[in-house]
């Protein structure tokens, strides 16, 4: 376990600054929205009916978006419960989303390009610090992505080197909007995977949809299935008023021999309140190892994972912790703390975002691979876009256009998909990373290879973009 240390997420560039402040405030409804600007993209799920809904006997306090009606919680329990025991092998897909824009050249640096030092006279890397990559071995791994070279190594790894889409927007906001609906249109309310949800997932279960996060990520936002968000699940309690100590013990178990009663009584409403009060212990149960032992803090992550003063290497646990304790989730976003919006000064808070990002992601899916998840779960980790190429006056890179973008997992194709182009070649008329790979395509190969949906019902002319490898064959 790492020693803790802070993590620079100073950012001093306005227009992410702006961009978080209406996000949040949208996320915060009826707590002082603040203006769209014109010509920005109003973010996926704005307006949708948000819930702060606890599932009573678990104690699991979720936000709750996109639901219909307000189900009883025993209902959402049962609901729960049933899709836990129906999609106990269903594929897992998680984002990662490296926020404010990552500097892609980097995580992979291009030492065997003449123009590298020109671009990169403060930035640049030795020829030797990192390792080769080896499907292009004109690129390095930045030494920090040392863990992901590793994964690489083992087939788990596809790298997108360059990848983006046409016409490319400089904004955050926008550029990061265009990724969470999955198109180039400011007007969608949905995000790609809540439409995937839409059509795949059922009213009675929040967790098909999870985000880890203070509010709902647009990427997850549905038009009419629910969806949750929930900061750490070792934030839940499970208590009754007055009830302590041994006689806690004698309520649970009064709770599944209610059940047994009721389902032999065979009258259809004392068998749902059977059912109900089953599944309530039956989830209380899974989320037990996620409560600290009475006078305790939080348990330390499990080994691998760095130790941080922010949340995301937590979260990500947590995501693993609740997949092994069957729970019915499909989706899941995260964020990292780290914001890698680095227009100066970049090389100190890069290297502390990308050290915890990357070995938290290496400490996520040895996780998986442990407790013998890693075949259900996929990782499609994401930013905004990439910098410029050149740095600027300021030891640091403004925003750019194509970056990298990464998919993980034991069935994850492990090959590069689109390709390095060069410096001398691969720029477009402003000086940037043309893109190889559009974002769009390798949405729709995640969502017919791996969750096996025909891209056409969720992404807006699937038809016209190139599918990709994305798991293996």
């Amino acid at each position: 376990m790492s020693q803790k240390r802070p993590v620079d997420r100073s950012c001093a560039c306005q227009d992410f600054n702006r961009a978080e402040f209406i996000r949040r405030g949208v996320a915060q409804a009826g707590k002082g929205l603040p203006s769209i600007e014109a010509g920005m993209p109003t973010p996926a799920g704005t307006g949708l009916s948000r819930r702060t809904f606890v599932l009573s006997s678990a104690g699991l306090l979720l936000s709750v978006y996109g639901a219909g009606h307000v189900l009883d919680p025993k209902v959402f329990e049962a609901g729960i419960a049933q899709a836990a025991s129906d999609g106990a092998n269903q594929p897992v897909i998680v984002s990662v989303y490296l926020q404010g824009g990552i500097d892609s050249m980097s995580v992979l640096y291009p030492v065997g390009d003449p123009l590298y030092a020109t671009y990169r006279p403060s930035l640049g890397l030795a020829p030797d610090a990192g390792p080769v990559f080896t499907e292009d071995s004109s690129l390095h791994w930045n030494p920090l992505a040392a863990p992901l070279a590793q994964l690489h190594a083992e087939g788990k790894v596809s790298v997108m080197p360059t990848v983006g889409y046409t016409d490319p927007n400089q904004s955050h906001f926008t550029s990061r909007h265009y990724y969470e609906v999955g198109a180039t249109d400011a007007n969608l309310a949905t995000g790609w995977l809540g439409r995937y949800l839409d059509i795949v997932g059922t009213k009675d279960n929040p967790l098909q949809g999870l985000c880890l996060d203070y509010a709902l990520q647009p990427a997850l936002a549905t038009a009419r299935m629910p969806v949750a968000t929930i900061d750490l699940p070792t934030d839940y309690s499970f208590y009754a008023e007055g009830v302590w100590g041994p006689p806690q013990t004698v309520m649970y178990n009064t709770f599944d021999a209610f059940g047994e009663v009721a389902a032999a009584s065979h009258d259809p409403a004392m068998e749902q309140s059977g059912d109900a009060a089953r599944a309530s212990n039956r989830l209380r149960e899974q989320l037990l190892q996620f409560q600290p032992a009475a006078g305790t803090t939080a348990p330390p992550l499990p080994a691998g994972y760095p130790s941080a003063t922010d949340e995301f290497p937590a979260r990500m646990a947590a995501v693993a912790k609740m997949l092994a304790a069957g729970l019915p989730i499909q989706c899941v976003s995260v964020t990292t703390d780290s914001v890698f919006d680095t227009h100066e000064g970049q090389a100190a808070p890069f290297d502390a975002g990308l050290g915890e990002a990357v070995q938290t992601i290496y400490a996520f899916q040895r996780d998986l691979e442990a407790r013998g998840l890693a075949d259900r779960v996929l990782m499609l980790v994401w930013s905004e876009f990439g910098r410029r190429p050149q740095e600027n006056a300021s030891a640091g890179t403004d925003h750019g256009a194509a970056g990298c973008g990464f998919v993980i997992g034991t069935q994850a194709a492990g090959t590069m998909i689109g390709e390095w182009q060069g410096l001398s070649t691969g720029l477009d008329a402003l000086g940037n990373l043309t893109e190889t790979a559009d974002f769009r395509g390798v949405y729709c190969s995640v969502l017919e290879q791996w969750l096996k949906q025909d891209a056409k019902a969720v992404i807006p002319g699937a038809a016209s973009f190139t599918r990709v490898p994305v798991v293996k064959s």
